[in-house]
């Protein structure tokens, strides 16, 4: 048997390099998939790349829109009947700069979407899972979610907070027997890497790439699938006792 076979699960951020990787995975140990991203193209092509007929669903939503989260919740049930797993992954990385030189407009789009969009996941989802009394919430929040990095300020405010909502969220799903826990990845290597690259060092952003590996002890950026990994193992019964759970995985970072 498949560790999530017939499983339900939700992915925001679904069109991105670790949502679509976790896709992939979750696809390959029996579960039916459904994508949530903004960008239409980038699910279209995700859904050509994944190759799964029917057990794949993709659905255009701003996660910041309470309507496209109800949109996208009713589809899944509409579609699939129940959810089991939310991957809760949508974010962005916003604009790098020191505090004072933040666009205001900037920081309240990666609030926006980084943390009202978690938020209105997990407002949606959770009493369908209640409803069922079992599922589990993965939240994507990252290493910038427990330590502090200069000149991303929006990025790492949205990040502790997600890191916080994860632990209210865990103790009140425990009530029902649902999981809440969340994943804190080092720098990963996508696209988000690329921009924040090229925003530390815009004329040598190999440079900035080659700085930051060297801050990870095992001296690399994580890929996209060792994050689906992670995610596949909280997604599935192999963690049924854990919650409320900050994983770090980010080749060594938190033991500096």
């Amino acid at each position: 048997m498949k560790r999530l076979q017939d499983k339900i699960a939700i992915i925001t951020g679904g069109s991105g390099g670790i949502g679509k990787a976790t896709a992939a995975r979750l696809l390959e140990e029996g579960a039916r998939v459904i994508l949530v991203d903004l960008d239409q193209a980038g699910l279209d092509a995700t859904v050509r790349e994944l190759d799964a007929g029917d057990r794949v669903l993709a659905v255009q939503a701003d996660v910041a829109s309470e309507a496209d989260v109800q949109r996208y919740v009713q589809a899944t049930l509409d579609r699939f009947g129940r959810i089991d797993v939310f991957f809760n992954n949508a974010g962005i990385e916003g604009k790098v700069a020191p505090l004072e030189q933040q666009d205001t407009a900037m920081f309240d789009k990666v609030i926006a979407i980084n943390v009202r969009g978690a938020y209105l996941g997990l407002k949606h989802v959770l009493p369908h899972m209640y409803r069922t009394g079992s599922g589990s919430v993965i939240n994507t929040s990252s290493v910038a979610g427990l330590d502090g990095s200069a000149d991303v300020l929006p990025y790492v405010t949205s990040k502790h907070a997600l890191t916080g909502m994860t632990k209210v969220a865990a103790i009140e799903a425990a009530r029902h027997g649902v999981r809440v826990n969340s994943v804190h990845p080092s720098p990963v290597n996508t696209r988000m890497m690329r921009s924040l690259e090229a925003g530390f060092a815009p004329d040598d952003a190999e440079a900035a790439k080659a700085a930051m590996e060297k801050a990870i002890p095992l001296g690399r950026y994580g890929e996209p699938g060792d994050i689906a990994n992670l995610v596949l193992f909280l997604a599935s019964d192999e963690s049924r006792f854990i919650t409320g759970a900050q994983y770090r995985i980010d080749g060594g970072m938190g033991a500096l």
